[in-house]
């Protein structure tokens, strides 16, 4: 009898640990995608995260990671630096994800850098950005400033001449690209007529724009970021200032955002981005073709959207490699993957974790997509920190900034 009831016990408890490892088996693994739904930056972000959570229901479908699926936790940033840090660290320490998708503006991604480096974490960072930083906890897919803020300067300068007017948004990445830009045309001996800065959000173009009258450049370089490029360009057209009298070249507006714009009057203007709808490949026309299916037949797509796409297979590659999916492991094996992205041949450099990437300008035509006017054909390596000043003066630079905003990475006043 003793002996019945020990094999019904051993049994018993067999039979636990084996329904326990098939639900370990079978658990998710957590991800978080954090963007901005709401407020000035939701014209940009909103399909940015509706492409991050079709990669990862596309590696769903064929099976997940690891014989698991992957489950996002989406959470609004609400375009406010504050709301994205608090976010990130409830995602990390409380929903226990194993990587994040997410931020677009600088400011929000010099806001969480710290809570991912605290927890030892990992975020793969989408958007084209103003360099002179480096992360261990960060994955850069979008462009470092060699990948296009420097040769759509320079292309400029080949094309339209050498007299510019710098126009930014007010927080970190406009300040710290147009330090790049001013050092750039110094050295090609051109010209800068004119700075100004907007609040981000804010509908207060007209100093901005009447300086571009009075000061009348060749090129008009432009690092708005969200809904206050609606109301610039409708200013500067209220003015007279066309395409064709002074091109204005951007560095945030793609195919999404000249959807909510006037497309008639922006044709002949320039944008320097990795990717555009308009490339012609097979890998990218049956990622429009996924996209539209899955989010409506009038979608765009753009740089950013495509970026954060491919950042979730870049991941999962990295998952593959490491066996799990523990942050710290997936960094180990980031060195070198690749994936055959819509834009092309896309891979992380080992040194940087920023993406080799190729460069491209394209000019706006009528029906809001663009042709490409340059190509750099090839994927370029990465330089996040431009030679033109030490990595101690760029920390220094960008502290000043900081501190000059009262512990913030954009002007609050």
């Amino acid at each position: 009898m003793k002996m019945t009831l020990f094999n019904i016990t051993l049994f018993c408890i067999l039979l636990g640990i084996l329904f326990s490892s098939c639900s370990q088996q079978k658990e998710s693994i957590k991800v978080g995608v954090l963007h901005s739904l709401s407020g000035t930056m939701a014209i940009s972000e909103t399909d940015v995260k509706n492409a991050t959570l079709m990669a990862i229901e596309e590696i769903n479908a064929q099976g997940g990671l690891l014989g698991r699926q992957i489950e996002a936790i989406v959470v609004d940033g609400k375009s406010d630096w504050g709301v994205f840090a608090n976010l990130a660290d409830s995602l990390i320490s409380r929903a226990k994800v194993e990587v994040v998708f997410g931020c677009w503006t600088s400011a929000s991604r010099k806001t969480v850098r710290p809570i991912f480096e605290k927890y030892n974490h990992l975020l793969f960072y989408p958007i084209q950005y103003e360099g002179v930083e480096q992360s261990p906890n960060i994955v850069y897919t979008g462009a470092a400033p060699n990948q296009q803020i420097i040769p759509a300067v320079k292309w400029s300068f080949d094309n339209h001449g050498k007299k510019f007017f710098l126009v930014g948004s007010d927080y970190v990445f406009p300040r710290t690209a147009n330090e790049i830009i001013k050092e750039q045309v110094k050295g090609l001996r051109g010209q800068i007529l004119g700075e100004e800065y907007i609040k981000l959000g804010s509908k207060d173009v007209h100093k901005a724009v009447a300086r571009i009258v009075e000061t009348k450049p060749d090129v008009i370089l432009n690092t708005i970021n969200g809904d206050t490029n609606i109301e610039f360009f409708k200013e500067l057209r209220k003015a007279g200032i066309t395409p064709q009298m002074i091109p204005t070249m951007s560095f945030s507006i793609a195919e999404a955002e000249l959807q909510s714009m006037n497309i008639k009057q922006m044709v002949g203007d320039y944008t320097a981005w990795n990717y555009f709808q308009s490339i012609k490949n097979p890998n990218n026309e049956a990622f429009i073709n996924r996209f539209r299916n899955k989010y409506g037949k009038d979608k765009v797509t753009d740089d950013p959207i495509e970026a954060g796409y491919f950042g979730v297979y870049l991941w999962a590659e990295a998952v593959k490699q490491a066996g799990e999916s523990n942050p710290m492991m997936v960094r180990t094996n980031l060195a070198e993957q690749s994936y055959q992205a819509p834009e092309g041949l896309v891979y992380i450099d080992g040194s940087t974790q920023h993406t080799w990437k190729p460069v491209r300008i394209g000019q706006i035509r009528e029906d809001g997509q663009f042709d490409i006017v340059w190509d750099s054909e090839q994927p370029v390596r990465p330089i996040p920190f431009p030679n033109y000043h030490t990595k101690a003066e760029w920390d220094l630079f960008l502290y000043q900034l900081y501190k000059n905003w009262k512990n913030n990475w954009a002007n609050l006043e």
